[in-house]
């Protein structure tokens, strides 16, 4: 594992590209993950708590967090009647450049064909103060596939008092379906304090989080049942909302707990899963924590 101070990135003119191409085909009932991956990214072994039709997949960041100029790039492909599923083995954490503020970038393409699915639950990133984070996923679905996925940010490390008050995150989100742009999310944080204590801003919340599902159009007792969540999950202040999408749902949250976002996402999920998958949702043993 690369250890921070020692980052090969902290050498000007020096950075990581990790790559990760994950196809997921159906053999039979079976839902197979063909894998090519660049350090510092990589899978571990698929497996099936499900049963063979979904395949559960597990990325590893092994150099433990991103600098300014690393770079990771992900391309994910769903093959018709395919299901996948994919987290993470542990949060990402963005650090700063001092004093180049170069910033740690994410792209991410995504191509989920007809009957096929992918869920894409990671877990929370870390973005220090003085960090410069961008992203960028674009989502293309065929008529009939269906996608969710959910992004938590943790700006600062308040577990030290840090606040977000340097730096930024810029986050674009682009989903179409069919050739049809059905739902476009971009965001842009300044870290100053002005960002931080807006009402229109972070209001002093140092967690966001955002769950996605988009498929197909949804009746008014999803968007209910996702709303009455929220109560079960809120452990410490924080607020959350729920929008119907063209052909999906949206979720939001600000607070100051990324277990209350992970505990209502997981919620929401339990909740929707059966109607877009035709199956209950299991959850993951490495979220046991």
């Amino acid at each position: 594992m690369r250890i921070f101070v020692q980052s090969s990135s902290l050498i000007p003119g020096t950075a990581w590209h990790g790559k990760l191409a994950l196809t997921y085909r159906q053999q039979g009932s079976k839902t197979v993950p063909v894998v090519q991956t660049q350090a510092p990214l990589k899978v571990q072994r698929p497996f099936y708590p499900e049963g063979e039709s979904v395949c559960h997949s597990v990325v590893l960041h092994t150099a433990g967090g991103m600098v300014g100029g690393d770079r990771l790039s992900y391309a994910i492909v769903v093959e018709p009647g395919a299901h996948a599923w994919v987290t993470t083995t542990a949060a990402a954490k963005i650090y700063g450049d001092h004093p180049h503020q170069r910033p740690a970038i994410v792209v991410g393409t995504v191509q989920v064909a007809t009957g096929a699915c992918l869920e894409w639950l990671p877990q929370e990133s870390i973005v220090f103060s003085g960090a410069h984070y961008h992203q960028h996923w674009r989502i293309d679905l065929a008529p009939g596939a269906h996608w969710l996925g959910w992004d938590i940010l943790r700006l600062g490390r308040t577990a030290h008092g840090e606040k977000f008050l340097a730096g930024e995150v810029r986050s674009r989100f682009e989903v179409f379906q069919n050739q049809r742009s059905v739902w476009v999310d971009p965001q842009w944080l300044l870290g100053d304090e002005r960002t931080w204590s807006g009402v229109h801003g972070l209001h002093q919340c140092p967690v966001i989080g955002t769950l996605a599902y988009v498929g197909q159009p949804v009746p008014v007792e999803w968007v209910a049942a996702a709303r009455d969540c929220w109560p079960a999950a809120r452990r410490h202040p924080g607020e959350a909302g729920v929008t119907r999408l063209q052909a999906g749902l949206l979720c939001r949250y600000r607070g100051h707990s990324t277990q209350d976002a992970r505990r209502w996402f997981e919620a929401v999920w339990h909740q929707l899963r059966p109607h877009y998958a035709q199956r209950p949702a299991l959850r993951s043993r490495l979220w046991q924590r």
